[in-house]
């Protein structure tokens, strides 16, 4: 930080003002003070430079009453506070006085004096002082600590208020005529960009039999501490360890644990928490800790005190979190595991005889910060023997059970309950690293009853308290929850002992039971719902996989649960609450539970399972596709899917095969493979190249290590497509387009292509090793790479062959339209033509006679030409009509009758 920002202020000196105050006043300003001024409150200037000559001088032997008496002078003329302008040279008036304490020891109380005006108010005549004095004023701090270093008590408990009193700055108790008090935090941030904390810690290895020194000393460090900038300033002089290791000193008066333990919690919050930890974790400060922390907790029974050992305890907790903290070897970590655990397990152990904690807050925080570090400690393997020892397992199962009524215990219904909930969050870290431990406490069973009484219907009122509580208040949510957290922990160990216990025990049955009801009971919390239905299926899902006699016993009831997720809306998979962990849970399941048991997998295809999952795929999302395509392909292996899969309709009729190949191209497009516009192959020699593979280059690699052609197959979801298709038959499959079609052709060559790849990587990699193969297997070689490339151009010939047709078809096509386009336009032109006709003959006479006579013509030519004798004609007009309408309606009547001369015999 810069002495400008340190300032904190944003006002600019004049132009052409020095910008700081480097060296004393040439000139000092000498004012004649009147009695009105003096009455008002006016500011008594003197001339600092010759107080400094003064004391600077050394020849003459008479001087030291004369120098005592200037530098009284100063002290009576500043005694209302210390101009900025005026405390550098202040400062090294005072840096005088120290230098001549150890020959003169009457400047012992000048120095004093002096100090006492570094605790009055900072004066500044104009609002750029701050600014302008600012580095002359951080150099002057910074020279308090400095003075720590002269071996006088009072001078260093006067420094140390001094910098106590930054922190509770008072106001001007006499108001001086152009001057005004600078801004409160002005000293502070003076303070920090002078490094006094940095001093300040340093001094303390000259106070180590200097209790009173020391505990002024912390008092100041404690507010120095206060902010970010010291904390690092401390950090680097080592305080963190430097005070850890007196914690444990003689002190009636308690103040410096309290300090000590204060300024170590403000170094882990506001400076480098990794660097104060690898400082404290050293055998000497663990040490110290423990004593500390075992004095509390046996002889602290005060409530301070037990909020002081919690606060040490907090410390120990962030300092085990480093793996290279001696914490065993220095004992701490068996004393921990005993007081965590006296209550429960009983113990000899004299640290802990007679002991007993009460159900105050700090005895209740205390229980579970020590459940708390237990699972920090678990972490390094070497504690495990002493989690053994200690009967951890034990203490903490004594936590699983439905609560006891009519029994006196220490904790109230809430706290027992929060205790409860984290003795079995402890248990899921534990338990898996104390497999013997927790059979022989027949753990098992002992969850399995707990989780049976969180599904029963005992009356029961949860407070829902704290963390572990959260959701829930007045049900068992939060016990269910946590207890199949410790379930699923022990079975994904895949210890065969402990599952096949689980599993003789009727786990299967019981989880489904509990799936069910919990479908059932509808409850607000939905979160956590989903949580126990997640955990319900992973636990399921690891003692069902590889063994079919399980997955019978999970059975078509087992199935029809799996069924109820997979009808969720899509919609709530963008809800935030855990609807896609449940979804990736049931997909698992699936895998381990159902596939490789016919029985199953034809009930899941009766129940249109593989219509559910074609329907997931359809969404499109990307994060279930992998996994839901490893599905299909274990599925495909059930001759009866086929028909399934085929039988499946999307959006806009849409079949499974197009589905699958919209996939692929899209999967292609993202992994940047060439392809032209119609989607046909670009490059013969790399036809399924990503741009990844284009940007690597090849590199001699070891046998066992999978090359980027390999990689590329479990990588993306090309293989998985691939897979399906081929066990669905290349031929016959509907709905496919012309673009189809040709992305078609590339899957179904897709084996031979990545097969081409990996042989040029062989050869690529023997020419990067420089060596030379055989005649016969550089032929080989050779012939293998030339026939992957023709193969690439069969397929572009086929795929050119099917745009070409499609082209073509897409031609008759369009002239089928227009011939019925054309056509259409005729018979309009005709319908056209017959009214305008038609109107001709109702609006003109002539039109309409010569119709007339056109009539008369046509029914003429139409009459047979021999007549019977004895025939009766009939007349083709109407006599008497007079209007034209009349007239052509009786006409086209009459035509439509006599269409043909009629004869009566």
């Amino acid at each position: 930080m810069s002495v400008a920002e340190a300032a904190g202020t944003s006002e600019v000196p004049e132009p052409g003002r020095r910008n700081r105050s480097s060296s004393p006043r040439q000139i000092p300003v000498v004012g004649v003070v009147t009695e009105d001024e003096d009455a008002q409150g006016a500011f008594k200037t003197m001339d600092l430079n010759r107080v400094i000559k003064l004391l600077e001088e050394t020849d003459k032997d008479d001087l030291e009453e004369e120098q005592l008496k200037s530098v009284k002078k100063l002290v009576q003329c500043y005694q209302n506070g210390l101009p900025l302008r005026d405390l550098a040279q202040i400062f090294k008036i005072l840096n005088l006085c120290a230098e001549k304490i150890e020959n003169q020891p009457h400047f012992i109380e000048s120095a004093f004096n002096i100090l006492k005006l570094c605790g009055l108010p900072f004066l500044k005549k104009k609002v750029s002082d701050e600014i302008t004095y600012a580095e002359d004023t951080a150099n002057s701090i910074a020279l308090l600590g400095e003075l720590m270093k002269i071996p006088n008590s009072e001078l260093r408990i006067q420094i140390c208020k001094c910098i106590v009193d930054f922190y509770h700055a008072e106001p001007l108790k006499k108001h001086i005529t152009g001057y005004q008090q600078a801004s409160s935090s002005y000293k502070i941030k003076m303070a920090e960009v002078g490094g006094l904390a940095k001093k300040m810690v340093q001094s303390l290895a000259l106070l180590e039999n200097q209790l009173v020194e020391k505990l002024w000393v912390l008092k100041a460090l404690q507010h120095l501490s206060t902010s970010e900038v010291n904390c690092t300033l401390m950090m680097k002089a080592q305080a963190a360890s430097g005070i850890c290791a007196h914690l444990n000193d003689p002190d009636p008066s308690g103040q410096l644990l309290f300090r000590s333990s204060e300024i170590l919690w403000n170094l882990l919050e506001k400076s480098s928490k990794e660097e104060i930890i690898q400082q404290l974790s050293n055998l000497e400060c663990l040490l110290t800790l423990k004593e500390v922390f075992k004095n509390l907790f046996m002889r602290g029974f005060s409530h301070y005190d037990r909020q002081l050992r919690n606060d040490i305890l907090v410390i120990t907790t962030i300092i085990a979190q480093n793996p290279g903290a001696p914490m065993i070897e220095c004992g701490f970590t068996r004393d921990l595991i005993l007081f965590a655990t006296f209550n429960e397990v009983k113990s000899q152990n004299p640290l802990v005889k007679g002991l007993k904690l009460s159900n105050s807050y700090e005895d209740f925080e205390l229980k579970k910060l020590l459940f708390n570090i237990i699972v920090i400690l678990c972490k390094d393997l070497p504690t495990i023997q002493l989690l053994i020892d200690g009967k951890v397992i034990l203490a903490l199962f004594t936590y699983v059970k439905k609560p006891e009524k009519h029994k006196t215990i220490e904790w109230s219904a809430a706290q027992y309950e929060e205790l409860q909930l984290h003795a079995i969050a402890t248990l899921s870290s534990v338990a898996p690293l104390l497999t013997e431990e927790y059979m022989l406490c027949q753990g098992n069973a002992r969850v399995l009853a707990f989780l049976q009484w969180c599904e029963s219907e005992d009356s029961f009122f949860s407070h829902g308290n704290s963390y572990h509580g959260t959701g829930g208040r007045g049900n068992k949510f939060a016990q269910m929850r946590y207890s199949l957290r410790l379930l699923r922990a022990m079975v994904y160990l895949e210890d065969e002992t402990l599952n096949n216990d689980l599993c003789e025990k009727g786990t299967i049955q019981q989880l489904i039971g509990v799936f069910k009801n919990i479908i059932k009971s509808h409850d607000k919390e939905e979160a956590i719902v989903l949580e126990i239905q997640s955990d319900i299926l992973l636990i399921l899902s690891g003692l069902c996989e590889h063994h079919i006699p399980r997955k019978e016993i999970f059975g078509t009831e087992g199935v029809d649960i799996i069924l109820h997720v997979m009808k969720t809306d899509p919609m709530k998979f963008q809800s935030g609450l855990g609807y896609n962990v449940l979804l990736f849970s049931t997909l698992d399941s699936i895998w381990c539970c159902i596939l490789g048991c016919y029985p199953l997998e034809d009930y899941f295809l009766e129940k249109e399972g593989i219509f559910l999952l074609l329907d997931l795929l359809a969404l499109n999302q990307k994060k279930f596709c992998n996994l839901v395509l490893g599905i299909m392909v274990e599925f495909c292996d059930n001759p009866k899917t086929t028909a399934h899969v085929n039988a499946w309709r999307g959006k806009k009729d849409q079949t499974a095969a197009s589905l699958l190949i919209k996939l692929w191209r899209k999967e292609e497009k993202e992994l940047g493979v060439k392809r032209d516009k119609h989607g046909m192959i670009i490059d013969t020699k790399k036809p399924l190249f990503t741009s990844f593979q284009e940007e690597q280059k090849i590199m001699p690699l070891p046998a066992n290590c999978p090359t980027i052609a390999i990689m590329d197959v479990a990588e993306n979801i090309r293989a998985k497509i691939y897979a399906v298709l081929g066990k669905l038959d290349f031929e016959n499959l509907p709905g496919l387009s012309a673009e189809d079609f040709v992305t078609l052709c590339i899957i179904h060559r897709y084996l031979d292509f990545k097969i081409g790849e990996i042989w040029n990587e062989i050869y690529e990699e023997i020419k990067l090793e420089k060596l030379r193969p055989v005649t016969t297997d550089k032929k080989i070689l050779e012939a293998i790479t030339t026939a992957s490339e023709n193969i690439g151009k069969m397929v572009a010939s086929l795929q050119s062959e099917m745009i070409e047709s499609q082209a073509h078809q897409d031609v008759q096509n369009e002239q089928k339209v227009y011939a019925k386009i054309q056509a259409t336009h005729k018979q309009r032109e005709l319908a056209s033509k017959s009214w305008e006709n038609f109107l001709a003959r109702t609006s003109n006479a002539k039109t309409l006679k010569k119709a007339k006579r056109l009539q008369e013509k046509a029914i003429e030519s139409s009459r047979y030409s021999g007549q019977p004798p004895n025939a009766i004609f009939h007349r083709t007009d109407i006599k008497g009509l007079n209007t034209t309408f009349r007239k052509i309606h009786a006409c086209l009547s009459t035509i439509s009758a006599t269409a043909s001369t009629c004869w009566d015999p």
